[in-house]
């Protein structure tokens, strides 16, 4: 689903952005565009499954200025995945698998690894490469 918004706040964007990813919403962004008559305006793009598409329509139409959502039914590929927790010096952090035709990804959680970084005191770069090292010890 993709709307032009113009006319809102920053706040409000952001806040309808964190419900929709909590309502249900694959992945949710916003663009800056320019619509008629050169105003400065947001696009917003979200990716959804169609069971979901009503509720989130609801949330957009409730939420923002918007008077209009396109749709268009996509296809996806997406990467098998799994994911774990690696032991650092720091503590424990999440990880994400992701599983390649010729190999595998790990990513660290932000989430998680920010976390850690705030609890521990250290720079959150220091606890992504603890955990890239301790993921590359896991089978």
């Amino acid at each position: 689903m993709q709307s032009d918004i113009d006319d809102c706040s920053g706040e409000l964007l952001g806040y309808t952005l964190e419900r929709l990813l909590a309502a249900g919403a694959l992945d949710a962004h916003y663009q800056p565009v320019f619509m008629k008559k050169s105003r400065p305006a947001w696009e917003l793009t979200v990716i959804c499954r169609e069971e979901d598409r009503a509720k989130l329509e609801a949330l957009i139409f409730a939420e923002t200025t918007t008077i209009g959502i396109r749709r268009a039914r996509m296809e996806r590929t997406v990467l098998p995945r799994s994911r774990y927790v690696v032991h650092t010096a720091y503590g424990d952090v999440a990880v994400k698998r992701c599983l390649l035709e010729n190999g595998e990804r790990c990513y660290v959680e932000y989430d998680s690894a920010a976390k850690l970084a705030q609890e521990q005191g250290v720079p959150l770069q220091d606890i992504y490469l603890a955990a890239q090292l301790a993921q590359k010890n896991i089978n």
